[in-house]
């Protein structure tokens, strides 16, 4: 086989750092502090687009399992399968790096105060970087996320560091804020403002605005979507599209999860 030149997977690399999941609270790159509750279950299947002035990234299929392990704290993972096609190169297909993590919920909500939790992420080496399909070496996201909710409205965000200390790519800070409504029983809505630093040797600080929100087939069963582009620094068209899925615990309880009704997803994402 070929060997791909330096700059094809330098241009690989920072595509998909830009958009595989490194699953933020979808359909969005803004997570929540909530958590899976105890004994229950949730999963995604999803798609996730980037484009970019150096190529396109996708990600098709990504799932993602959480699942509430105690109190307070879900354990999760997101395993992607990708593609990356830089201008004027072959296309490279295969698994991303996979992503595991804990969210732990440390305040909860009351009337009056909003609820705080950490959501720590290792996005392991599972990606064949040669490829452009993963980082190249494991990398970590340390965020905080507060969330406060009145009536129909939620609004959530937070921010975080990310450590990264692959070839080519840089440890940066990022911050999210989302704002989101109800409407009616079936749709909620919303949109976000999104910013990292740095991401790479040669890369930039970028912001995108992104809007979106899910349908509720079922209390159990959402559509998520989501499209969005960068308003500064490096130019990217970005967008979610997924389905969800509740389940687990003792079938008499009240099924409440981190996505519905009031949640979120960049991670395909936060790069």
């Amino acid at each position: 086989m070929q060997a791909k030149s330096p700059m094809y997977v330098l241009i690989a690399s920072a595509l998909i750092l830009v958009s595989i999941p490194a699953m933020a609270g979808p359909p969005f790159f803004t997570d929540d502090p909530a958590p899976v509750d105890f004994k229950h279950s949730e999963f995604y299947i999803f798609s996730t687009y980037d484009k970019a002035p150096g190529g396109k990234a996708t990600a098709l299929p990504a799932f993602e399992y959480n699942y509430g392990a105690l109190p307070g704290v879900q354990m999760h993972i997101g395993v992607p399968f990708v593609r990356s096609a830089p201008n004027g190169e072959s296309s490279e297909s295969g698994i991303g790096d996979v992503e595991v993590g804990v969210k732990y919920r440390f305040i909860e909500e009351t009337d009056t105060t909003p609820q705080l939790g950490i959501f720590p992420m290792a996005e392991l080496d599972t990606g064949d970087s040669a490829k452009g399909l993963g980082n190249g070496k494991t990398w970590w996201r340390l965020p905080v996320w507060i969330q406060k909710s009145w009536g129909e409205w939620t609004t959530y965000g937070g921010a975080g560091y990310v450590i990264n200390r692959a070839e080519g790519q840089k440890s940066y800070p990022f911050a999210g804020w989302l704002l989101q409504k109800d409407v009616g029983k079936k749709w909620t809505l919303g949109g976000e403002v999104f910013a990292r630093g740095k991401d790479t040797v040669d890369g930039q600080s970028t912001t995108l605005l992104n809007c979106g929100g899910y349908y509720k087939f079922t209390p159990d069963f959402n559509l998520l979507f989501s499209a969005g582009h960068s308003v500064s620094g490096e130019s990217h068209t970005v967008a979610y599209l997924g389905l969800w899925w509740a389940f687990g615990g003792d079938e008499k309880d009240e099924k409440k999860t981190s996505m519905a009704p009031g949640s979120d997803r960049w991670s395909l994402a936060q790069r």
